[in-house]
């Protein structure tokens, strides 16, 4: 009994030691143990611009097809294919010789009505003719009138003019031709400003309004960026597509952009000034909650739940849960505990998370 005794003391003992000793080895990271370290950079608040990526579609400001209202021989044409025209300039001139024939009958005709209708007056006053004839020659009278003023408006149909400054198209018709009437001559466009229409989704409806701005690019122009601003936003979605028309103008004096252009647009929602941001890496995510640690004054790590917002490359705006100005950390969170000591690492192991700051172009819907 005494030689078992003696071993199994012996183990016991053992095994009390090595319990003793495991005791004395701090943890890392646990309060009071060595400290971890860590990269850590600041929250900083910076303005940030929300937009909406979309696509869309270029319209001219005005554009029109300049058609023929009357029959006739195209006898002149003023202008060159791609030219810029004022206002009023006289584009076509049709053959009038027909259409003034037909002015000089009508106002004969208008003549002869209006010294009957003169006279039969003189005759009704005088209670020579009844008032029925009086009726029938005023009648004719007037129905000479109207005539006379159509002929003298198809004559002036003759002479096509610009309806507003603009750059002549391509011409259909040459000099010499007969046409129809409703014949397409040509169209007439304004390239200055042109206009952005794209269609926004209806969650979005609350965020848009007259008077945001819009960045777009086209495929012609990659590297460019062309600024406008929206005009118009439609007072009813589309049941189709739950939608809502947004038109925009974009400056194009150097008519760039050109109607049925597919474009890229960024449209501005709202404007932050004071966005708390933190470099991506920092934001731990856990069933759908986000949290991260901050470095208190003691050189304590502190787990901190915070709602996200926006995001953009490498960067995420923080909406609640951070003031700004808080150290937080980006490199070592595995090794890092809630209460537990760390320590910076040196400034040059920040430097990744410092670059310049790219502040627009965050996404809504991100």
């Amino acid at each position: 009994m005494r030689r078992l005794l003696f071993p199994t003391m012996l183990l016991a003992g053992l095994s009390l030691a090595i319990a003793g000793c495991k005791k004395k080895v701090p943890t890392a990271g646990m309060p009071g143990g060595f400290a971890v370290q860590v990269v850590a950079v600041e929250a900083k608040r910076q303005p940030v611009t929300e937009t909406l990526s979309l696509v869309g579609t270029l319209a001219a400001n005005e554009m029109v097809e300049i058609k023929s209202d009357t029959d006739g021989m195209v006898e002149e044409i003023n202008f060159k294919e791609g030219q810029r025209v004022p206002q009023g300039h006289l584009l076509f001139k049709l053959d009038e010789s027909k259409l003034a024939a037909s002015v000089a009958e009508a106002q004969a005709n208008f003549k002869l009505k209006q010294a009957d209708f003169e006279r039969s007056r003189e005759l009704y006053n005088s209670k020579l003719i009844s008032p029925q004839d009086f009726d029938q020659i005023a009648s004719q009278f007037h129905a000479a009138e109207a005539t006379l003023e159509l002929k003298r408006r198809q004559m002036k149909d003759a002479r096509i003019h610009a309806a507003f400054d603009g750059i002549m198209g391509a011409r259909q018709v040459s000099p010499g031709q007969v046409i129809a009437r409703n014949t397409t001559l040509s169209w007439l466009v304004d390239l200055d400003p042109v206009k952005a229409e794209l269609n926004v989704p209806e969650r979005f409806l609350s965020e848009v309004r007259v008077g945001q701005t819009i960045e777009l690019s086209v495929a012609a122009y990659p590297d460019q960026k062309f600024q406008g601003e929206v005009y118009f936003v439609s007072p009813h979605v589309d049941p189709a597509w739950r939608t809502v028309l947004v038109k925009a103008y974009v400056k194009n004096s150097e008519q760039r952009l050109r109607p049925g252009m597919f474009a890229n647009l960024d449209l501005t929602l709202k404007v932050r000034d004071q966005a708390v941001l933190v470099p991506e890496a920092a934001v731990m995510i856990s069933s759908d909650k986000a949290s991260l640690y901050t470095i208190d004054g003691g050189n304590t790590a502190q787990l901190k739940a915070v709602t996200t917002g926006l995001r953009m490359a490498g960067k995420v705006e923080i909406t609640s849960g951070l003031q700004g100005g808080e150290l937080v950390i980006v490199e070592g969170t595995q090794k890092v505990v809630p209460g537990g000591k760390v320590k910076l690492a040196p400034p040059e192991a920040a430097q990744p998370y410092l670059d310049p700051e790219r502040t627009n172009g965050l996404k809504a819907g991100s």
